[in-house]
């Protein structure tokens, strides 16, 4: 079981991009998860949409097209999702491909400050379903305070937090099953 991940931070050293990175520490065996780079999809513009796809959008496009599932992790920007993550997504859902109807989805979001990213997730979620995806309901993985919860090296030291992920893991694992196999919950 393949899994695409897409963090809605471009910085470098972003807590949302460390939290994906996690998840193939804490992936259930048989799911490898892969962190996708989307810093290269331009801005959106259907100028440059209708001059045909950008590679960067195509290269991005298909790596979700080909996932059993899509982890996205994002910041929370004045009370909602990155604008990144929401350009990604933008150009990923138009065109005759679009892979987010019926693709099984899980976000989380890590944040320095005390809610963790909670109105981001809840807006993401919002915008996945309009998109058709299904997104799995629970549990919530919010990391509030995020910096103190991961060691030098990026990786998750918490434990709490490492338990809730395993759990949001195995219940996606489970949703994506349960969707091949036809049945949906």
């Amino acid at each position: 079981m393949h899994i695409a991940a897409i963090s809605g931070s471009l910085r470098t050293d972003s807590i949302n991009t460390r939290l994906l990175r996690n998840a193939q520490l804490f992936a259930p065996e048989g799911m490898t998860v892969d962190v996708i780079d989307i810093s290269a999809i331009p801005l959106f513009n259907g100028d440059v949409e209708s001059a045909g796809l950008p590679e960067a959008v195509r290269i991005v496009k298909d790596q979700v097209l080909r996932a059993d599932g899509l982890l996205l992790a994002t910041p929370e920007y004045n009370y909602t999702y990155s604008g990144v993550i929401k350009n990604a997504l933008d150009w990923l859902s138009r065109g005759p491909d679009r892979p987010f109807p019926g693709k099984p989805v899980a976000v989380v979001s890590a944040s320095p400050g005390n809610f963790g990213g909670i109105r981001a997730q809840t807006e993401l979620r919002r915008l996945m379903h309009g998109l058709g995806a299904h997104v799995l309901p629970q549990p919530e993985l919010i990391v509030p305070q995020a910096p103190s919860k991961f060691d030098e090296q990026g990786i998750l030291i918490d434990e709490r937090t490492q338990t809730t992920y395993r759990t949001l893991l195995n219940n996606f694992r489970d949703l994506i099953n349960c969707l091949q196999q036809g049945y949906v919950p």
